[in-house]
């Protein structure tokens, strides 16, 4: 499946690998508020099953504990520590949930295990000076929300934008994204309702966004949530242009409970194939996926976004580990994750492959798709900041920003961005930022959605 050198020098172990066995620990809530993202470790436990029958990793088999914390903070802290502890895991991955991520983040780093590749895309992973143990996955929150208020400004007219959001990090993290997207349009926001993750409903809050009378309606919401405020919108009449958050783009786990007449027209981001789009019913990664579902998970619903984001991340974590060789050391870990260059992840949408780097900017995040790494160049005057916004960098501006321009990115000088002094995501360079392409929207066909049609921003 993938190809690569391996670092197979004398081997190295710390604690949680041998020669026969690699323990990878996890937290998943198969219970409580955000239960519907069960179905990403399920099929992750499946995927390293299915790699242990084929012989494994380098020889080793993966013992794969994952650990129920009900998307319960408090409850994350007490299994984690469980697991690294007592059951002396080798790395934590795929840990879900941002509140419950934030909760063990510095107790991982402490410890010096990694908490690799989270299921989460809030900002702060992105912070490898502080917690060079904590690597992302997915495109964060507040890439994903500056491209739809870009989306919002373009496309509706006279916008007026309530906004649904969890109140925790997470949802913070889309907000302030939507905030800076809008720039000197800020303004258009006219409510903003927040709910816990424990919250039995939204619909007063939804109520609420109908009687601001805003006709665009950002839902930043978990599966459970999001179908709800989509099923309570439709309840009351209420039609806004509906931007919907990418962690709640599945068909099997919100669209349908939702309803799929209720779900008419919702524009979500997207960087990972959906299987229930027929564009992609002769790819060959599609084709693979479904005929390892039909052997391995049989039973399990192939609309659930959810298992194609858990398969994809576990090929991902397949390669890292292959990688390692028989170096199972924590550190050769980290080192071998933040190497992967130009790697393609099966499932991703077509174009898009992994990079991943160390760089100095706590900016920066670790691990990005399809973002080159650059450090600052000689671009300290104002002048040339210009002349890379008019589409003519200068040989001296650093790489990454002139492929910006070839991109399509709109380059500012950092005052004029947002109303703020923000540096480039790319090289913490505070002479210049960069502003990700608003991409063009495609309709995705019903497929085994009976007459539903959702829209989807291409990728982030």
């Amino acid at each position: 499946m993938f190809s690569g050198t391996a670092a197979f020098a004398q081997k190295k172990y710390d604690d949680g690998a041998s020669d026969t066995e690699i323990k990878i620990g996890n937290t998943n809530p198969y219970s409580g508020p955000a239960s519907a993202y069960a179905a990403i470790g399920k099929t992750i436990d499946t995927y390293f099953k299915s790699v242990n029958e084929a012989g494994g990793i380098n020889g080793r088999k993966v013992k794969f504990i994952s650990l129920d914390d009900g998307y319960s903070p408090p409850k994350t802290v007490e299994v984690v520590r469980q697991l690294v502890e007592q059951d002396k895991i080798f790395a934590l991955f795929q840990s879900l949930g941002t509140p419950c991520n934030t909760a063990i983040h510095k107790y991982m780093n402490t410890k010096k295990v990694p908490q690799l590749f989270v299921a989460t895309g809030a900002s702060k992973w992105g912070d490898p000076k502080n917690f060079p143990w904590t690597m992302g996955f997915q495109p964060d929150y507040h890439t994903e929300a500056v491209i739809y208020a870009k989306h919002i400004l373009a496309n509706v007219k006279d916008a007026k934008i309530g906004v649904l959001h969890q109140n925790d990090d997470y949802g913070r993290d889309y907000f302030d994204g939507l905030k800076e997207g809008l720039g000197k349009e800020v303004g258009r926001i006219v409510k903003v309702v927040t709910f816990e993750a424990t919250d039995p409903t939204v619909d007063s809050q939804i109520i609420q966004l109908k009687d601001s009378q805003a006709n665009v309606f950002f839902n930043v919401a978990g599966p459970k949530a999001a179908a709800q405020g989509i099923r309570k919108a439709a309840d009351i009449s209420w039609k806004p242009a509906h931007y919907l958050n990418n962690v709640s783009a599945s068909v099997a786990a919100v669209m349908k409970p939702a309803g799929y007449d209720n779900s008419q027209g919702i524009i979500t981001a997207a960087y990972i194939m959906d299987a229930t789009d027929p564009q992609w019913n002769d790819n060959a990664e599609m084709k693979t996926w479904r005929a390892w579902m039909d052997k391995n998970m049989p039973s399990a619903n192939k609309a659930d976004a959810n298992h194609i984001y858990g398969y994809a991340v576990s090929t991902l974590m397949h390669e890292t580990l292959k990688r390692c060789g028989n170096e199972l050391t924590r550190a050769n870990m980290m080192k071998q994750a933040a190497s992967l260059k130009n790697l393609r992840v099966p499932l991703l949408l077509p174009g898009i492959t992994v990079n991943t780097s160390r760089p100095t900017s706590i900016r920066s995040r670790p691990s990005s798709f399809s973002a080159s790494r650059a450090r600052p160049g000689n671009c300290s005057a104002r002048s040339c900041t210009q002349r890379a916004a008019r589409g003519r960098p200068s040989r001296q501006h650093p790489r990454h920003l002139r492929q910006a321009q070839r991109d399509g990115q709109q380059i500012r000088p950092a005052g004029e961005t947002g109303g703020r002094r923000r540096p480039c995501d790319r090289c913490a360079h505070g002479r210049h930022s960069l502003d990700p392409p608003v991409r063009k929207i495609v309709s995705i066909a019903a497929g085994p959605r009976p007459a539903a049609l959702m829209q989807s921003l291409a990728a982030l």
